[in-house]
């Protein structure tokens, strides 16, 4: 069985970017190439990678790419 995630907390890129205030989704691709550390997404689909926003903030704070 699957791990359970709130799916109002489902993020792709773009959605990402925004949040962490960056103009393209493309940046979010290169931090899962140069940072290990950057969440696996939780889902591949032919659209795109599907992240749980949470995992991923959790990391931009440890990063200080999000403050607060």
């Amino acid at each position: 069985m699957g791990r359970k995630v709130d799916v109002e907390q489902l993020v792709g890129a773009m959605e990402i970017a925004q949040r962490l205030g960056m103009k393209r989704p493309q940046v979010v691709y290169g931090w899962r190439r140069r940072h290990a550390e950057f969440p696996d997404p939780i889902a591949r689909l032919s659209i795109g990678n599907v992240w749980n926003w949470p995992e991923v903030e959790a990391w931009a704070k440890k990063t200080g790419r999000l403050v607060g």
